[in-house]
């Protein structure tokens, strides 16, 4: 194999088979000439040009001597340095590798230019050597980075041969370094910037396009990443992976064994949606009970979940694998905490204590609605009632009270079974006790349910009747079939009825509104505590903990932009920025990355339930399908 020195690199000798090795420290009289600074005079042999920003990982800045391999941005005048070609290489290889990196991840990679690390004094006319490289890797502009020996200067220059200003002038440009932690920039996803709040003061943020090209680069480059100086292949390589590819045993074993484990549970969970989608469970009661119930809410939530975090088909990307992560931890998390649940229930025999006080619970809060019924019967806060009225409403609550009492005891020696099976279902995850602790709620306090329902439809009727013979008295009335109200003329029996109906229904509003305003505080206490179950298990489904803990462990993972710190700015020299990653603020991580719940989110306004309870109509406001209907 032949030397190439720096006249037959030029004249394009032996570029496809001679392996190129730095040359003797004799064959170049003079180091690299460092770059003219902005105010040259228009005499000199270089001629500045356009300002270009070359992105230089921090890994590389102690590696030896030898190619800058990366891809140039033209959009963004970008040169982005990925890793640093090692003496000795045989320049048909490398250009072999990075044509085989960009088969693999479709990035243009090129040789940008050379890398001199200057350790010694005989290494300083290496630079010279390294300049005749640009005629077996051509490339417009050509880099020429250099680190000075024993101290923290650098000089860095771009030319171009092609159409000079001047005749046998190389047309230079002015550089500016950037340097950048290369595995960083390759773990993170960088966010847009219209999720970035305030920009902090002082910091200088680069334009979204140029941001997204050198973060892109970065990642879809993992390819090149694989070899690293130990490996014995042809051409030798520095990067953020140059000391070895981190690997561990426990990750490689999981990874074999992920597959197999979530082939079998998707066709398990494939099973379980089809014998869900039967044809039984659409029949009339399994259908309503399925709508109905929160835990089936939470269950079919849960499959749906599940079927995403098992499923065999790969993430297309970094969103999706995040969301995929995201539900992973979320299960996790509701699983252990529902196991503690169900230690903590099964433990001192708690269960049987809990089901030996629901039944006295039960009868309290039983007599305690008696005596609010005896109280409205008789004459409350010194309100004059229709005693007639008063008395029938009072006899029909009390009725459908004392049929509840004798359901309670009925379901009492069952009770600590059912308990103790609602307790073994928190091994589901806390949400599903959560959700069976919502529906047992609702069945302990159906008898409230059915006073708001009663005392509701009553007031509304009464509301309603009032609000058609107000119109009648004006001379109007509601046209049904285009929704709004007319004039109409009415003769006097008509007017009569009405002004006779109409005193009726005022005379006996007050006793169905109190009785309306007592249950529907009632009912509203009910669903305060349904509605704080709710948004507990909303909480726990729709959390990202997996993407705060990114956020909390490892706040480089997701990143809302940059800013760049001065490492160096004198005349003469290069500008040398550090490029540091701003992390995506804790509100955004949870706006961003939020799961979908199986909703349980209110749907009404203050006003519109406020409304809602003036005018008598039932209300759910802690739902969000529109399944339930008045």
């Amino acid at each position: 194999m032949g030397l190439v020195s720096r006249g037959a690199a030029a004249a394009g000798l032996g570029a496809a088979s001679a392996v190129v090795r730095p040359g003797p420290p004799d064959a170049v009289p003079h180091p690299i000439p460092t770059p003219p600074p902005e105010s040259a005079a228009l005499g000199s042999s270089r001629m500045p040009g356009m300002v270009l920003k070359a992105f230089f990982p921090t890994c590389c800045a102690s590696a030896d001597s030898g190619l800058l391999v990366g891809r140039w941005v033209p959009e963004q005048s970008s040169a982005v340095v990925l890793a640093v070609v090692h003496f000795p290489f045989i320049p048909i290889q490398v250009k072999e590798l990075l044509a085989q990196v960009h088969q693999a991840s479709r990035v243009g990679l090129a040789v940008l230019g050379t890398w001199c690390h200057r350790r010694q004094e005989t290494e300083e006319s290496l630079g010279h050597f390294l300049e005749g490289l640009g005629a077996i890797f051509s490339h417009e502009p050509w880099l020429q980075l250099c680190r000075e020996r024993g101290s923290k200067l650098w000089s860095c220059k771009a030319t171009r041969r092609q159409v000079p200003p001047h005749p046998g002038a190389p047309y230079e440009d002015q550089v500016m370094l950037v340097f950048y932690d290369q595995r960083k920039v390759l773990l993170s996803q960088l966010h847009p910037p219209a999720a970035v709040p305030d920009r902090q003061a002082g910091d200088a943020t680069a334009s979204a396009g140029g941001l997204a090209a050198v973060f892109d680069t970065v990642a879809r480059s993992e390819a090149l990443f694989r070899s690293d100086r130990f490996d014995e292949g042809p051409v030798r390589l520095s990067h953020w992976q140059s000391e070895g590819v981190e690997a561990s045993i426990l990750a490689e074993l999981a990874k074999r064994a992920s597959g197999p484990i979530c082939v079998l549970l998707a066709c398990l969970l494939s099973l379980i949606s089809a014998a869900s989608a039967c044809r039984v469970f659409k029949l009339w009661p399994l259908s309503f009970i399925w709508s109905k119930l929160s835990v089936c809410e939470q269950l079919r939530h849960r499959l749906e979940q599940l079927t995403l975090v098992f499923s065999t088909q790969k993430a297309e990307n970094p969103t999706q694998l995040m969301r995929k992560a995201n539900v992973l931890v979320s299960v996790l998390l509701d699983v252990a905490l529902g196991l503690a649940l169900l230690s903590w229930l099964h433990g001192k025999d708690r269960i049987g204590q809990l089901a030996e006080a629901l039944v006295p619970v039960a009868d309290h809060v039983a007599e305690e609605l008696q005596h609010l019924l005896q109280w409205l019967m008789g004459a409350p806060a010194g309100l004059k009632m229709n005693r007639a009225l008063d008395q029938v409403l009072g006899r029909f609550f009390l009725y459908h009270l004392h049929l509840w009492i004798s359901y309670i005891h009925l379901m009492s020696p069952f009770i600590e079974r059912i308990l103790w099976h609602v307790g073994l279902s928190a091994c589901l995850g806390l949400t599903v006790a959560l959700s069976i602790l919502s529906d047992i709620i609702a069945l302990l306090t159906f008898h409230i349910y059915c006073f708001y329902v009663y005392g509701a439809r009553l007031y509304c009727l009464k509301i309603c009747g009032l609000s058609s013979l107000w119109r009648l008295f004006r001379g109007k009335k509601w046209n049904v079939l285009r929704q709004r109200v007319d004039s109409c003329s009415y003769d006097l029996d008509q007017l009569f009825i009405g002004t006779l109906l109409f005193t009726i229904l005022v005379f006996l509003l007050p006793t169905t509104a109190l009785y309306y305003l007592v249950f529907t505080l009632l009912r509203l206490l009910v669903v305060a505590v349904q509605g704080l179950i709710h948004l507990l298990v909303d909480l726990i489904n729709s959390l990202p903990l997996y993407s705060l803990g990114l956020r909390l462990c490892r706040p480089y993972r997701l990143a809302a932009g940059v800013k760049f710190r001065v490492l160096e700015h004198e005349a003469g020299r290069p500008l040398r920025l550090l490029m540091q990653i701003n992390p995506l603020p804790y509100c955004r991580v949870v706006h961003t990355y939020r799961l979908p719940s199986c909703g349980c989110h209110p749907t009404h306004s203050w006003g519109s339930l406020c409304r809602k309870l003036f005018f008598g109509e039932l209300i759910y406001p802690w739902r969000q399908r529109g399944d339930k209907q008045d």
